[in-house]
């Protein structure tokens, strides 16, 4: 296998129910064409397909990466909430990112949406990768507000809860805000001398699927096909790029390509796979959990 020019980090498939047409073992497929070593999944707010994933990507021979897409309270404006990328390192972060998506969905869900909160992130990230949301981030929407002061600092805080784990990311989709954000946060990276990463947003495989996808959308957000009034959210882009074609895109940011290599060899998330684990239960003294459970 030749060396890798880039690993994709962002990709949603079909267990993001709304706005998803990937199948996972297409994914794998796909990145097996490509010569890619590793692949991520990053579903909306869930780790519902990391099982399935995880055994057909080992069956390839690609190394299964593990995240999740996450919504961020925005404490000024609750309508218009952030995202941000997490990634599990290994088993430790796997077990966090567990922890924070069960509290967002039991304790803070919101409209429908699994909302982390910013001081959450406060407690101990060990085992996990943020990446900063790209232009849906807090440091990003800053960043397109014109506020350099705002974003440097939200920066510096999220670079001190991920120490060496936290990356700048920037995209280009073809859209105006996602190269307004790259430009200024290729900046902010220099400034703040924080590391800067490539991703891609997948929500379908192939050119040919935008409309497959944008009509899955629609069902999903109760809209009709044919408004033209209706709100466009994602691109004719957002398919599965190769190598050549990121490098294509980043051609002046390579750093940017070769980190998103770089977190892909840093993550490695094992599992013992076919053999039952159950939880540690407490139970009165002299009484054995079976005779417990009767008793309950």
């Amino acid at each position: 296998m030749q060396t890798p020019a880039f690993v994709h980090l962002r990709v949603h498939t079909e267990y993001s129910i709304s706005d998803s047409i990937v199948r996972v073992d297409s994914l794998v497929q796909a990145a097996l064409a490509d010569q890619q070593p590793a692949v991520a999944i990053t579903d909306l707010s869930n780790l519902f397909g990391w099982i399935k994933f995880y055994k057909a990507a080992r069956a390839k021979g690609i190394k299964p990466l593990l995240g999740a897409d996450v919504w961020l309270t925005n404490e000024a404006e609750r309508d218009r909430p952030f995202r941000l990328l997490l990634l599990a390192r290994n088993a430790k972060g796997y077990l966090r990112l567990c922890d924070l998506l069960s509290r967002a969905w039991l304790t803070n869900e919101y409209r429908g949406r699994a909302e982390m909160l910013t001081r959450w992130f406060d407690e101990p990230n060990d085992g996990l990768i943020l990446l900063s949301g790209a232009q849906a981030g807090d440091v990003g929407q800053s960043l397109l507000a014109g506020n350099a002061e705002s974003a440097a600092r939200l920066a510096r805080a999220w670079s001190a809860r991920f120490p060496q784990a936290y990356y700048l990311e920037v995209q280009r989709i073809g859209s105006r805000d996602a190269e307004t954000q790259t430009r200024e946060a290729a900046a902010l990276a220099v400034q703040l001398g924080l590391p800067l990463v490539a991703t891609h947003p997948v929500q379908f495989l192939a050119p040919g699927e935008f409309r497959a996808h944008e009509a899955r959308v629609c069902i999903a957000e109760g809209e009709i096909l044919a408004n033209p009034r209706r709100s466009r959210k994602f691109t004719e882009e957002q398919y599965f790029q190769s190598q050549a074609d990121m490098a294509k895109r980043f051609a002046d940011l390579p750093e940017a390509l070769a980190n998103s290599v770089e977190i892909a060899r840093r993550c490695s998330v094992p599992m013992t796979l076919g053999k039952p684990s159950l939880p540690q239960f407490p139970t009165p003294e002299g009484v054995t959990l079976d005779e417990f459970l009767r008793i309950q």
